[in-house]
């Protein structure tokens, strides 16, 4: 298998993790593309129509893209566990809920980054940080039970959300007011799956 990927995309840092936690991170070959909205790769875009990462090429079948649906894959693959069936639609939404997060935080990098300043929309910019800020919210009083029970995708989602506002919105001080959240991502992010996959920035 061939896992396209780029530096500091959380979403690619998400299968990253689930590889080391299942065991599987040696199974994959890892290959690193230069790509963005504008100019998207022609090798991912070979891969997945959509040109997202992460997208893994599968030798048995076709290749499979949006992390979600990587990260199942291999937990199925490896018979992790990591979509516990007893609680699956907890997960699954926690799950959701950090992706919402990651989608918000990573169109707020695009906004400034590849529109020019002049046109650049902040009160949209802080209607994408309303979603984040929210869902943060929810976590920290809804999720927290959840969060400290036995590991699964929810967990790791939320950390790679987490690490990415650390890593792209760190002015914005996430922690203020959610030191439940705080504390548990700090001992999180201690794992050996979250250490080996830390992005440069």
């Amino acid at each position: 298998m061939q896992l396209l990927r780029s530096g500091p995309s959380p979403f690619v840092r998400k299968v990253l993790v689930t590889l080391h936690e299942t065991s599987q991170y040696d199974d994959v070959e890892h290959i690193d593309v230069a790509t963005t909205p504008l100019t998207p790769d022609s090798k991912l875009i070979a891969a997945n129509p959509v040109g997202k990462i992460p997208a893994l090429v599968r030798s048995d079948g076709p290749t499979i893209y949006d992390s979600r649906v990587i990260c199942r894959f291999l937990d199925a693959r490896a018979g992790g566990g990591l979509y516990p069936e007893h609680r699956i639609w907890d997960t699954l939404t926690l799950e959701a809920t950090a992706d919402g997060i990651l989608d918000a935080a990573v169109l707020m990098v695009y906004e400034t980054r590849f529109r020019p300043e002049e046109k650049v929309m902040m009160e949209w910019v802080e209607g994408q940080w309303g979603k984040v800020s929210r869902a943060l919210d929810a976590l920290n009083t809804r999720w927290m039970s959840h969060l400290n029970g036995r590991m699964d995708m929810g967990h790791i989602a939320v950390a790679c959300a987490l690490g990415y506002l650390d890593l792209r919105h760190d002015a914005r001080s996430w922690r203020t007011g959610r030191d439940g959240l705080a504390a548990w991502f700090d001992t999180f992010s201690k794992r050996d799956s979250m250490v080996a996959s830390q992005p440069d920035p």
